[in-house]
């Protein structure tokens, strides 16, 4: 040992060491700005990296045989530290060997780590060039003194951005996007990555009474020059148009072009009303405060300032599109509206579009109308090209493009919609939720899984992305525990029936906090899990009781409820009289009759709630109904017909209630499980390869 430590610090090995870590780590710093700028795939900067550290084991050995030409006097203390490093160097890249070779656990790994770096700033990779005509909007900052004039700032923000979308020629950021951003970040060059964009507009709001001071700059991301700044001194009764000379200056900075039409839209003053230009911004800042909410006690009064606007300026033809927009979000998502309330809609929204034929919010309103009060879909896809045409930038309408795809059964397409939406909306983790999701139903659940998680590290707890990845890992993939894991935190029971999105299927029924137990067969650990379920209504204890009918006719002991089968039958059956055609209410009569033995009576529950919401009126939430009836047939007797059901859901885009994983696990099928043309559905299927995948698909 004193021998080796003789030789070692006879040689030249710290200098060789000190040198070949400083070229290093040169190099990699000059290769990493090169693959950023020539998009190289990361395997190249991986295979560069361990590269360089074979070739620090060659520096070694070469500075060991050859370092005797000038000897040089090295410190124990020197050889303890580079001993040391050595063993860092070599720990970490060991770690990054392991955590890269599983896909899933690299994303997420690299997520948390730019999450807790960047809290607004995980977006998802890029393999296409940044546009030089591309801008991100970020949320203004508000400098009054009174907190309040918040809205004012919004709304300045979202005025501005509304009218850059209009504009062809531009790659405008979605507000979805931009929302979780400060106002003047530091980091400007990596937030205009992450966003694919060029160019960064910041700003700033001032209002002190009747006072108006507006800064706005235009800032080239990559070199963080200024390209344009300008600052707005106005009073209340003249601000009016201040957000379209801001986006022609910004178009003309950027080199954009713009049509007569475009020209038209950016240039127009929405109303010259003081009063009614101010309730309009608090109603816009509300709107978005009711959405993230979901509170429809929000939505009214969002609904009560528009209409204090447009009572103020009858003619405000884009309050009053607004308000129609923003009713058919409150009717879609919170409390679904009367014929007669939906018809008052359509009549604002005729008027609105005879007093401004091309203003897109009337026409996005009017495309929401079709799609979300009727499901006409044809009419509302019509709408939503048209907003695309008028504002090429408008992801509401991408959004809506999507949807009617999926609900139509254009799966391909709808993921191409979505692709294209995410390039205008990179950071909005619902629309990259609904990517995973339809990717989900695609039975393309590891991408599924992986996008699901990148959306939920966007932001955590969004219910919507945890449901998808829940139903992604178990039913896609079997993992009862990773389905547990999805929901974290853990969301409430949702036990009103009208809004659960997957009514039709058994989980849904017996509830998805519940669900991985009965998967994994822990009947009883469901049922007592039910005891302590919150239920305070007479709906929501029917709910429980109808769920834990479900639970034991699923672990083959309906034999055992008969008493309470017979008492749940009349008040399920009064529910029904009140709600012919809900689903819920169906479904629970259902199981109820199963139960009871009446397998004809819940056989035709299961087929009317299949025919209320069919494949064929709505191929998305169609294959619940259609999962819930094959799975009352088979615990009713008509195996051939569930079976029959089975095929045709393995052979459609379902993999939301149907995949060969579930088939073979969940216990819901165990009365199929010993039929020979059960197992030739598996072995047929279980070898399909999903859906082809989409060029371009999100990383």
């Amino acid at each position: 040992m004193t021998g080796f430590l003789l030789r070692l610090r006879q040689r030249k090995l710290v200098q060789w060491v000190l040198a070949y870590i400083a070229f290093a780590f040169a190099l990699i710093q000059v290769l990493d700005v090169i693959a950023q700028r020539f998009r190289w795939p990361d395997q190249i900067e991986k295979l560069l990296i361990f590269a360089l550290a074979i070739g620090f084991v060659v520096a070694l050995i070469l500075a060991w045989y050859h370092g005797e030409r000038g000897a040089q006097k090295v410190s124990g203390t020197e050889i303890a530290i580079l001993a040391l490093l050595l063993a860092i160097g070599g720990g970490l890249l060991w770690g990054y060997g392991r955590t890269s070779s599983h896909p899933a656990v690299a994303g997420a790994a690299r997520d948390a780590a730019a999450l807790k770096q960047h809290p607004a700033s995980m977006a998802p990779a890029r393999a296409i060039p940044i546009p030089a005509k591309s801008i991100a909007v970020l949320p203004f900052e508000n400098l009054s003194e009174d907190k309040g004039n918040a809205y004012f700032a919004d709304g300045m923000q979202d005025l501005i951005l509304t009218k850059l979308a209009d504009i062809g020629d531009l790659k405008v950021i979605s507000r979805t996007s931009t929302a979780k951003y400060e106002s003047h970040p530091d980091n400007l060059k990596v937030i205009a990555q992450q966003l694919g964009v060029a160019a960064i507009l910041e700003g700033s709001v001032q209002k002190a009474g009747n006072q108006v001071l507006i800064n706005v700059q235009l800032i080239d991301a990559q070199s963080d020059n200024h390209l344009w700044a300008e600052s707005y001194t106005r009073t209340l009764d003249n601000i009016f148009g201040v957000e379209g000379e801001v986006a022609q200056k910004v178009a003309d900075a950027l080199k954009a072009k713009l049509t007569s039409t475009e020209q038209q839209n950016v240039t127009a003053i929405p109303t010259q009303n003081t009063a009614a230009y101010n309730w309009y911004l608090k109603a816009d800042y509300q709107a978005h405060k009711a959405f993230d909410a979901q509170d429809g006690a929000e939505f009214e009064l969002a609904e009560s300032d528009y209409r204090k606007a447009i009572a103020l300026d009858p003619g405000f033809a884009l309050a009053r599109a607004q308000l129609a927009y923003w009713q058919m979000v409150s009717h879609w998502f919170v409390a679904p509206l009367p014929p007669d309330e939906l018809a008052k809609i359509k009549a604002t929204i005729d008027g609105t579009l005879a007093v401004a034929p091309d203003l897109p919010d009337a026409h996005l309103a009017l495309g929401y109308y079709y799609y979300w009060g009727y499901r006409r879909y044809a009419e509302a896809a019509k709408q939503f090209e048209r907003v695309l045409q008028l504002a090429p930038n408008n992801v509401e309408a991408l959004g809506g493009l999507a949807f009617i795809e999926r609900r139509r059964g254009q799966w391909p397409q709808a993921l191409a919609t979505l692709q294209r939406a995410l390039l205008i909306a990179p950071r909005d983790s619902e629309m990259l939720g609904e990517y995973g999701w339809t990717l989900c139903i695609m039975r393309r659940y590891a991408e599924a899984e992986q996008v699901l998680m990148r959306a939920l590290t966007m932001e955590p707890g969004k219910t919507n992305n945890q449901d998808a990845l829940w139903t992604t890992r178990l039913v896609g993939l079997g993992d009862a525990q990773g389905a547990r894991t999805a929901y974290i935190p853990r969301p409430g029971w949702r036990l009103d029936t009208a809004k659960n999105i997957a009514a039709g299927d058994v989980d849904g029924l017996v509830n998805p906090i519940v669900y991985p137990d009965v998967f994994e067969r822990h009947f009883d650990k469901a049922l007592l899990a039910w005891d302590s379920a919150p239920v305070s209504t007479d709906a929501e204890r029917l709910t429980r009781r109808a769920a834990r009918v479900a639970i034991e006719i699923i672990a083959g002991r309906q034999s055992a409820i008969q008493s309470e089968c017979v008492q749940l039958k009349p008040p399920l059956e009064a529910e029904l009289a009140k709600h012919p055609d809900a689903i819920g209410n169906l479904q629970q009569v259902a199981w109820v009759d199963v139960c009871l033995g009446r397998n004809a009576e819940a056989i035709a529950a299961a087929r009317r709630a299949s025919e209320v919401m069919s494949v064929a009126k709505d191929a998305y939430f169609g294959a619940y109904t259609l999962a819930g009836l094959a799975e009352v047939e088979a615990h009713a007797g008509a195996k051939d017909d569930s079976l029959k059901l089975v095929e045709q859901l393995l052979a459609m885009p379902a993999g939301e209630v149907m995949s060969v994983t579930r088939l073979k696990l969940d216990p819901v099928w165990d009365p199929l499980r010993g039929d020979p043309r059960f197992q030739a559905l598996l072995k047929k299927y279980g070898n399909a390869a999903p859906a082809a995948v989409v060029s371009g698909a999100i990383q």
